[in-house]
């Protein structure tokens, strides 16, 4: 199943964007670590490293420290915390609705993008 996946994914996209995830780190939480053992992020990773290289892909790895789920990706207001049970929160800066995830995901992409386009010495700019 990953074979697959991984290999959908390094065909349909010349860049792939990742977050640097420690995955060791988070298996020795009692309640993720069955799900996030299940999902094989780290050979998931690994697959993703060696397929971009034969397909002549860029793979970009995000810092895992970017607050990518607490910064607006509307507007690029940073919430000071955000608790791991709040899965949605509305910007106070934009008024935008916000899906943890997806909006993690939105910030990684752009993250990635600017690495690719300028160099890894990129920061993102806060307000």
């Amino acid at each position: 199943m990953l074979h697959k996946l991984t290999t959908r994914l390094v065909r349909e996209n010349q860049l792939v964007v990742i977050e640097d995830l420690a995955v060791r780190n988070m298996l020795r939480n009692r309640s993720l670590a069955h799900a996030i053992s299940d999902v094989a992020w780290s050979d998931l990773r690994s697959m993703l490293e060696y397929k971009c290289e034969w397909y002549g892909r860029d793979l970009v790895v995000v810092d895992r420290w970017l607050p990518s789920s607490k910064t607006c990706s509307a507007c690029g207001f940073l919430l000071d915390t955000l608790p791991l049970r709040v899965r949605g929160w509305i910007c106070p800066g934009c008024g935008a609705s916000h899906d943890r995830d997806v909006n993690a995901a939105r910030n990684i992409l752009a993250a990635g993008q600017a690495v690719a386009a300028c160099g890894a010495g990129v920061r993102p700019t806060r307000r």
